[in-house]
């Protein structure tokens, strides 16, 4: 019988350390992608709120409670983070685990923003994307999610499949930024 082994999606890539820039993997402990039904979007947050401390988040935006955070991940639709979710809100919304769908980085340190022009085609500036800002967007040729964390990182969430992709792209744009002292 083989034996099998857990394996992080950026197991063996990360950590990544240049000009300025560090790149980590995150465990973002359980992850719920949260839809709720026709009409009950209120109901939903109502829910969340009593259950995670964290209601349904405006678009393009995140509620973080203790522990628990509950990221804008589309057109009606958020990921509740870091909590296994209440019962109570399967009367109000679609749940999906995706705990093990995603890869997820964090991407900090000065020329941050330099480095991740090379590959989002959104101003990630500090002054137009402050903390607890969150998209759906194209990250080099990959759908991901990016979220400015409180402590002004950026997670990046990208297919588990693109792992591997994600960690070189982001190589390569601290290579190149190093090269030109932009990051």
């Amino acid at each position: 019988m083989a034996d099998l082994i857990a394996r992080s999606p950026c197991m063996g890539l990360l950590p990544l350390e240049q000009g300025g820039v560090s790149v980590t993997e995150l465990d973002p402990g359980p992850m719920t992608l949260v839809a709720p039904y026709k009409g009950q979007a209120a109901a939903l947050s109502k829910a969340m709120k009593v259950a995670h401390g964290v209601g349904f988040p405006a678009a393009n935006t995140t509620e973080t409670g203790k522990g628990v955070e509950a990221a804008w991940f589309g057109r009606d639709q958020a990921l509740l983070i870091g909590a296994v979710p209440d019962a109570a809100l399967a009367d109000h919304a679609a749940l999906s685990d995706q705990g093990d769908a995603w890869a997820v980085v964090r991407v900090a340190g000065e020329g941050a923003e330099d480095v991740l022009a090379r590959l989002i085609p959104v101003d990630l500036r500090d002054s137009a994307f402050p903390p607890g800002r969150s998209i759906r967007t194209q990250i080099g040729h990959m759908a991901g999610a990016v979220t400015r964390l409180p402590d002004g990182a950026v997670r990046l969430m990208v297919f588990r499949s693109m792992a591997g992709t994600l960690v070189h792209d982001l190589d390569r744009a601290m290579t190149h930024c190093a090269a030109r002292g932009t990051g």
